[in-house]
């Protein structure tokens, strides 16, 4: 598992958030300056500089769960408010998208590529507030002082890391299925064919190596795909427009997007209940993760606020609330967090649980660290 993966992970998703936002925005005629205050409200939050200091510090994926009220919060750092229903179907486009996003990557390095293309575009967005367009760009000066001395190595552990993040999600999306990216069981279908990225070779060998670093043996395969080989770096420029669209907004051209729970999901939601050991520390990890993103008084502009639909109607919205599985829905849960040293000790041994795989005791140490870099980010928030 690398430890650099979260801050690739945090933008991407914030930058598909925003495409959608944006699009239901214009749908709905929402005023201009509501939803242009809406946009710059979340920029703001997403890249607060004190937040943004702790995520990109190496650590370990938060849980799926976690990173959910993360979104949650995010969403609503505004005047704008969203159904429960709503905010599933964010967050199931959010992902699904970007999962696809990794999968199309020819190599590891291009998910790079995906993150700025996503930063540009929230730049755009930012383009007439030059306060929260400086806070974009000093983002960007850190993804790329991060990542681009990061070898096709380390890249790859990353794709490695987002891959088993999403492993388990197969949410079936209206836009992949009409385009026939996506099977009706919520699973891509990825190209077997095409040029090969510049470096690399055509499928079809496993290389054996001794400790030495000697070859030992190669065996052959059928790769039953039609490949091409890069003659040269800038011949990987006509790979289809694959690379260079990959993280852009697929929602300017508007059309429905529809979210539906999978076979293979809805199997998995049915035995929820069954397998999963209650937590006792569940609303306490919630509830801290909940004041994470609670920077800004979400509250105080309430009256004026308004609601942002993600169904064609209200009818729609409702029967989505009503057949959505308990288990994969989140709400809000508040805390009041002080700064009283009791308090922080007892938020940051909650803290201490986030992981979803069980850590042994020698690892406690990282464990009370990461704890404290979140209640750093908390009160500097």
């Amino acid at each position: 598992m690398s430890s650099t993966t979260l801050p690739l992970l945090f933008i991407n998703l914030g930058g598909e958030m925003l495409y959608i936002l944006d699009q239901r925005l214009r749908a709905q005629n929402i005023p201009m300056d509501k939803a242009k205050k809406v946009m710059n409200d979340i920029i703001t939050t997403m890249f607060n500089k004190k937040f943004l200091e702790e995520l990109f510090k190496p650590q370990e994926l938060y849980s799926k769960k976690a990173l959910r009220t993360v979104f949650d919060r995010l969403a609503h750092a505004s005047i704008m408010r969203l159904n429960q229903a709503s905010m599933d179907k964010l967050y199931d486009l959010m992902t699904m998208a970007f999962k696809y996003q990794v999968l199309l990557c020819p190599r590891p390095r291009d998910l790079l590529l995906v993150s700025f293309n996503h930063m540009d575009a929230i730049r755009e967005f930012v383009k007439d507030t030059p306060s929260i367009l400086d806070q974009v760009e000093n983002t960007y000066k850190q993804l790329i002082e991060m990542y681009t001395p990061m070898s096709s190595g380390e890249f790859q552990l990353i794709r490695q890391t987002l891959l088993i993040f999403f492993q388990d999600m197969h949410i079936r999306v209206s836009i992949f299925l009409k385009d026939k990216v996506q099977n009706s069981n919520g699973r891509f279908v990825l190209p077997i064919s095409g040029p090969i990225p510049h470096g690399m070779q055509i499928p079809g060998e496993i290389r054996m190596y001794s400790c030495t670093g000697d070859e030992s043996s190669m065996l052959l395969f059928n790769n039953a795909g039609n490949y091409a080989p890069a003659v040269s770096e800038g011949s990987f420029d006509l790979f289809g427009d694959r690379v260079t669209k990959l993280g852009t907004n697929m929602y300017s051209v508007c059309r429905p997007v529809e979210t539906h729970m999978s076979g293979t999901s809805k199997h998995l939601a049915q035995h929820t209940k069954v397998n999963l050991v209650p937590n006792p520390l569940a609303k306490e990890e919630l509830n801290l993760l909940a004041e994470l993103m609670g920077g800004l008084d979400v509250h105080k502009n309430v009256d004026s606020g308004f609601r942002v639909n993600l169904f064609a109607t209200d009818e729609e919205e409702e029967e989505a609330l009503i057949s959505r599985p308990d288990e994969l829905s989140y709400g809000f849960i508040n805390i009041h967090a002080t700064k009283d040293q009791t308090t922080n000790a007892e938020l940051a041994k909650i803290m201490g649980e986030f992981s979803e795989s069980q850590q042994s005791s020698d690892q406690s140490p990282s464990i009370s660290s990461k704890g404290d870099d979140l209640l750093a980010m908390m009160d500097g928030l």
